[in-house]
């Protein structure tokens, strides 16, 4: 339990920082890059094909 003089004003315990339970957003990020670059792939693909 901590001591009075450590918490003067109450407030609530700070959270650990880097827990498992945070987003990846290097992951997300490397995800989202490729869905855009298979999107563009389709247009390119289907301009070609169309003209």
């Amino acid at each position: 339990m901590e001591r009075p003089d450590d918490n003067p004003m109450r407030h609530p315990a700070e959270q650990p920082s880097g827990s498992d339970d945070s987003p990846k957003f290097g992951r997300l990020l490397v995800v989202l890059l490729c869905a855009v670059l298979v999107i563009v792939a389709i247009t390119f693909i289907s301009e070609a094909m169309y003209m």
